[in-house]
């Protein structure tokens, strides 16, 4: 049973996400170009789009992986640079071989010359139920329990922005699913963005969903296109109303000339 009585991210002031006058380039390749949109402080915003427009480039930007190009600004919703508060969490697991979970988890404040919290870490992998498997290495794990470790290490950061990299893409159906109802309940209070592949996925999960197409950024789930359906996330995936919009959603990542507000 998942214990998830202590949620260390409740505690949290909720912090938005802002990119203003945003250019994302591969060498001389421009992905995207004067796009701008916000992340609500506390909500959940999926990043949809064909291979190769600038999701993951997008998020590493965000994550300070990668240096803005031009004008890019990448601020809180207050005006103020993110600096050490954003979390990324990649579509592989990316543990350390060598290391057991637990010092995975830890691995962070190790890095950083930090003091370690042995018992925090222990009850984060408690909260993502792969506290039995705390001394277990990489390649003794599933690759869901690899993906809870994953989630764990993301947590122990305790940032309030949680940056998401198709984090649940190589999982089977069911276990992603679970992961998916995992996160949501452990990552409440925080603000998250998360690219996706998966409309569906997308649909469960978000308050606010982005569609990166050619150089722009469309947000979907306006008055004239309401693909975002009611409800509290992680959404029924038998209610109908999350299959009709899917089928809207599939629609308007098909056709190129359906486009909501470009931001």
């Amino acid at each position: 049973m998942i214990d998830t009585s202590t949620n260390h991210a409740a505690s949290y002031r909720p912090i938005g996400l802002s990119v203003r006058n945003g250019r994302l380039a591969w060498g001389e390749t421009v992905l995207l170009k004067d796009f701008s949109f916000d992340v609500k402080p506390g909500s959940w915003t999926c990043l949809l789009g064909e291979s190769g427009v600038g999701k993951s480039t997008l998020l590493r930007t965000i994550a300070g992986l990668i240096e803005p190009t031009g004008p890019t600004e990448i601020l809180d919703h207050e005006g103020c640079a993110l600096r050490d508060r954003v979390a990324y969490m990649a579509q592989q697991d990316l543990l350390l071989p060598w290391l057991s979970a637990i010092d995975n988890v830890m691995l962070g404040a190790r890095l950083r010359g930090e003091a370690v919290d042995g018992d925090h870490a222990r009850d984060i992998l408690a909260r993502t139920g792969v506290a039995e498997r705390a001394n277990a290495r990489p390649a003794e794990m599933s690759g869901g329990e690899r993906q809870r470790v994953a989630l764990a290490r993301t947590l122990m950061e305790e940032c309030p922005i949680v940056l998401m990299d198709e984090p649940f893409s190589a999982l089977d159906a069911i276990t992603r699913t679970r992961l998916q109802d995992l996160a949501v309940n452990l990552l409440a209070h925080r603000t998250v963005l998360m690219v996706t592949h998966d409309p569906f996925e997308a649909l469960r999960l978000a308050d606010d969903v982005i569609i990166l197409r050619g150089p722009v950024l469309d947000h979907v789930g306006s008055p004239n296109m309401p693909i975002v359906p009611p409800g509290t996330v992680p959404r029924d995936p038998t209610d109908p109303t999350l299959r009709d919009a899917h089928q809207a959603i599939m629609h308007a990542l098909a056709d190129p000339t359906v486009t909501e507000k470009t931001v």
